[in-house]
């Protein structure tokens, strides 16, 4: 017997799937999930399937092949993009608008668990590097500040975004993360209230910065619920961008070293522009720091349930995502333990 199918064009379809995660997922899993199902449309236009129905099996693998075809697309990211697809596919498949069962036949490429931890990194001596050079030279400012926090607690870009003035416990030195997704400016966290946390700042130093940010460098702003942002611009709280392009700065070599690993005219360079930082090969963007900040905890000798709670990451997502450490570093590290048996 044939399926009965509701006829749906393909926007309309991803339209409706969004709408439906945004109850229970975080706004940055929607833009996400946004972004890689573009692709998905993308490739609709070039197949000419203008209703939904139409999706077989075989057109799935031809999205697949056509995806790969398109450019340099790295094996985590096509996993990803291809997991995402058939989360898609499933929920097509719960509102008629697909064959059931179509889900199933999508064939994801499996990624070797070494695969699937990025390299995207900085070392603990350039994360150093640059928070001496921050310290030196622009001792409790926003950016000193901002820095420092992330790659001392390994937090989100998102959980930086949602720091207030009053989270910030400087007698016992330790800030405060909380969800808070229904204030006036709408601060959620990934993991929402799993997310939320207490962050002892074991750093002296970077404790007195914070106090003395909030004295002489922060920019007073007050939103209309009556919370006051840690990290401000001239136009209220920090936003997630302003404070990505802050990082892409910070981790331009030229920035604390003064010099250019990548042999450009420094005075010439498109990259010391503040709208094209992300065009310096060697900058990153906040998360490659939150896998810094997890990495140096890890080799550190700090125990993977304590980097767990710490970092708000499962101890199965930091073993496969952020643990890139080599075989000889976990047996030293393993050693370090045992030492006390």
């Amino acid at each position: 017997m044939t399926q009965s199918l509701e006829p749906i064009v393909p926007e309309e379809a991803v339209d409706q799937y969004l709408k439906s995660r945004s109850q229970d997922a975080t706004e940055s899993t929607i833009q996400n999930h946004r972004y890689r199902l573009k692709h998905f449309l993308k490739w609709c236009d070039h197949a000419s399937i203008e209703n939904l129905n139409e999706l077989s099996g075989r057109d799935c693998e031809n999205y697949k092949n056509w995806r790969i075809d398109q450019g340099e697309v790295a094996d985590i990211t096509l996993e990803q993009q291809l997991r995402t697809f058939r989360v898609f596919l499933r929920y097509c498949e719960s509102i008629e608008a697909i064959e059931t069962g179509i889900s199933e036949k999508l064939i994801i490429p499996k990624v070797s668990k070494g695969e699937a931890v990025r390299d995207d990194a900085i070392t603990h001596e350039e994360a150093c590097a640059i928070r001496d050079h921050l310290r030196k030279y622009e001792y409790a400012s926003k950016e000193h500040v901002i820095f420092s926090l992330l790659y001392h607690t390994g937090m989100r870009r998102g959980a930086c975004v949602s720091l207030d003035v009053g989270d910030w416990y400087s007698d016992e030195e330790y800030i405060e993360v909380q969800h808070r997704p229904d204030a006036s400016v709408s601060t959620p966290l990934k993991l929402k209230q799993e997310g939320e946390r207490n962050l002892s700042i074991l750093d002296a130093g970077l404790s007195e910065a914070i106090d003395d940010y909030l004295s002489h460098n922060r920019i007073p702003h007050t939103e209309p619920d009556g919370r006051e942002p840690l990290f401000t611009t001239s136009n209220g709280r920090i936003s997630g961008n302003a404070l990505q392009s802050t990082i892409y700065k910070l981790t331009r070599p030229c920035y604390y070293r003064k010099d250019c690993p990548h042999n450009r005219d420094m005075e010439m360079c498109e990259a010391t522009e503040a709208a094209n930082y992300p065009s310096c090969p060697s900058s990153v963007s906040p998360h490659p720091i939150r896998r810094s900040a997890i990495m140096h905890h890890l080799n550190s000798d700090v125990s993977k349930s304590i980097a767990s709670e710490r970092m708000a990451v499962s101890v199965d997502t930091l073993e496969e995502h952020y643990d890139a450490r080599s075989r000889e570093e976990k047996r030293k590290a393993r050693q370090s333990e045992l030492s006390n048996l």
